[in-house]
């Protein structure tokens, strides 16, 4: 018994540790995101709209971002399968929007990026 409570305690580390590892190379890959975005808690918009509480908001809905036609009716709402589906190449996913982006093609960079943005809370608080 106790090397089985051994291994779940060892095993429960090991998925902690691996979600570390995931928002700190998401923070490295967001700095690509950066020039244009914004996340935390004194975020702002720039060129792009702030991405805190990007998890379950619907596009084109950021208070006092002027948002394109072609976002503001895309009818995503975010979530890591859609967010994975944009971010590969988002002119193609959402075209005549603002967004010049040429994307992330990487699937484990993406998932990075998306674990570091799914951290933020509509105020930009890390959950």
């Amino acid at each position: 018994m106790r090397r089985v409570l051994i291994a779940i305690a060892v095993a429960a580390a090991s998925v902690g540790a691996g979600y570390a590892q995931d928002v700190t190379a998401g923070a490295t890959a967001f700095k690509k995101c950066a020039s244009c975005h914004d996340v935390g808690a004194t975020a702002k918009n720039k060129v792009g709209p702030v991405l805190n509480g990007l998890d379950g908001r619907k596009s084109g809905s950021v208070a006092g971002y002027n948002y394109s036609d072609a976002n503001k009716n895309s009818g995503i709402t975010w979530d890591e399968a859609s967010f994975l589906d944009y971010i590969k190449d988002p002119k193609a996913k959402v075209p005549n929007t603002k967004m010049a982006f040429a994307g992330i093609k990487n699937e484990a960079e993406a998932k990075n990026l998306w674990a570091y943005l799914k951290q933020y809370d509509g105020d930009g608080k890390t959950k």
